[in-house]
């Protein structure tokens, strides 16, 4: 037997969509402000020689450069003043989730309920704007040393660099408005847009290589077939739960008694989303975004770095599974399903896992089943992430196109549809309950005529 909230939502038409005014609002201001993001991926930095950058990224399209191009939404192929992407503020929010699991007064913040959470919030922007600077900086002094910049000077140099800041807060502000007043998560929707924008040119390179006989028939009907794959998986994978079996005792409240209920308790196999690949790939990139500028100039160290850390190397597919792996463990114990929190509210609510006594024994019997999940659930994110880094590799296809992005794509749809549904049930939960309200009314006040 379906539910009522599922009977509702398979009853939900475009007639329901065309009356949910706030819902409408919602999309067109989050429409709105990703255009703003786009027109600025268009919008160059001052001092930029557009002829020698262009035919710089021609030359590295086939390397990192189109890894960080896609993540970017090609501004910082176009050296836009969105180069630097929202990568500052996620590399930010690592560092400030990780010191809230090891540094006491951060915990204690976390205890604070909204007031803690916007402190951190406010820390977290603190260190997007020094990680931005740093970033810029760098890249400024990168392009400037690669003779990308037409009048090299301190002028450019500042420039650059308070553009490029300047850029990234903008994009961090924009991320949080969309999240608070728009539908979806602003930040992930930013990335899921840049990336979107910029797979036409992906595809078109692709099949380029393969009219050009770069790319033999076979190998290019095997990645096709390997893309629908990895999509239908992670739909299947982003959609599987495990269900805890929840128990409510009777209860009286008042003079009324109330029988015992069950329920479930719905953990995903992938509990963290697609935010470990985001951190690790965030990690990876840290270091070649500014080696992508500075050519033959990057000095011995870095030059080992990205010898031994580019796409497809052993080093790299070691380093990008073992941050898969751990910012899975991480994010899901301490910010997507905290075990304490969640055996805490059951206990609060007379609920309990049959055979397990409400409190520390039901934490302890959550964290052993999420345990083992994300065994499963990490593995499946390394998976997808590293066959297309090596299949890409491999068969030397110089169009970029990654699992992290593929993740991206299908997580951010489908958390974006269902908060659309969300707001269309609650819409019509509304109307329900307005037409009620009409009917008590009307008896009332035929009641009233009646007595007369």
């Amino acid at each position: 037997m379906a539910s009522a909230a599922e009977q509702m939502a398979a009853n939900l038409s475009w007639g329901t969509f065309g009356k949910a005014t706030e819902l409408r609002q919602r999309i067109f201001f989050t429409v709105g402000l990703l255009i703003v993001y786009r027109i600025g991926t268009y919008i160059p930095v001052p001092g930029i020689d557009a002829i020698a950058l262009k035919a710089f990224m021609d030359q590295a399209s086939s390397g990192i450069g189109g890894v960080l191009s896609m993540f970017t939404g090609g501004a910082l192929a176009r050296m836009g003043i969105f180069a630097l992407g929202i990568m500052p503020y996620i590399s930010a929010s690592i560092i400030v989730q990780l010191l809230g699991a090891m540094w006491e007064p951060l915990k204690q913040l976390k205890k604070e309920g909204e007031q803690g959470r916007k402190k951190i919030n406010q820390y977290t922007r603190y260190g997007t704007v020094l990680l931005a600077s740093f970033q810029a900086y760098g890249l400024a002094a990168s392009l400037q040393a690669g003779d990308l910049a037409s009048e090299p000077g301190f002028f450019f140099m500042a420039a650059c660099v308070i553009t490029l800041v300047g850029g990234t807060m903008l994009l961090m502000w924009l991320g949080e408005q969309i999240t608070a007043r728009g539908i979806g998560n602003g930040i992930s929707l930013i990335i899921f847009i840049g990336i979107i924008s910029e797979l036409p040119a992906a595809f078109g390179q692709f099949f380029t290589q393969g009219r050009s006989g770069a790319i033999g028939t076979g190998t290019m009907l095997g990645v096709i077939a390997m893309l629908v794959m990895t999509l239908t998986f992670v739909v299947f994978m982003e959609r599987s739960l495990r269900k805890v079996h929840i128990q409510y005792p009777r209860r009286q409240v008042g003079m009324k008694v109330y029988d015992g209920g069950s329920s479930h308790l719905p953990i995903k196999v992938n509990p963290a989303g697609v935010i470990p690949a985001i951190f690790a790939s965030a990690l990876l990139l840290l270091p070649t975004t500014l080696a992508t500028f500075s050519g033959g100039q990057s000095g011995p160290v870095m030059s080992t770095v990205l010898a031994y850390f580019g796409p497809g190397q052993p080093a790299y597919l070691a380093f990008f599974t073992a941050m898969i792996i751990f910012f899975t463990y991480f994010y899901t114990r301490e910010v997507s399903f905290k075990t304490d929190e969640v055996a805490d509210n059951l206990k609060s609510q007379n609920g309990f896992v049959p055979g397990i006594r409400p409190g520390a024994k039901t934490a302890e019997y959550l964290d052993y089943v999420v345990t083992r999940l994300l065994v499963l659930g990490s593995g499946y994110l390394a998976l997808v992430c590293l066959i297309p880094e090596i299949l890409r590799s491999q068969f030397a296809i110089t169009a970029y196109f990654g699992g992290t992005s593929i993740l991206i794509i299908v997580s951010v749809g489908m958390d974006t549809i269902q908060q659309v549904q969300s707001h269309l049930l609650a819409h019509q939960y509304d109307g329900l309950l307005e037409k009620s309200q009409l009917r008590g009314k009307r008896r009332g006040k035929k009641g009233g005529v009646t007595r007369r």
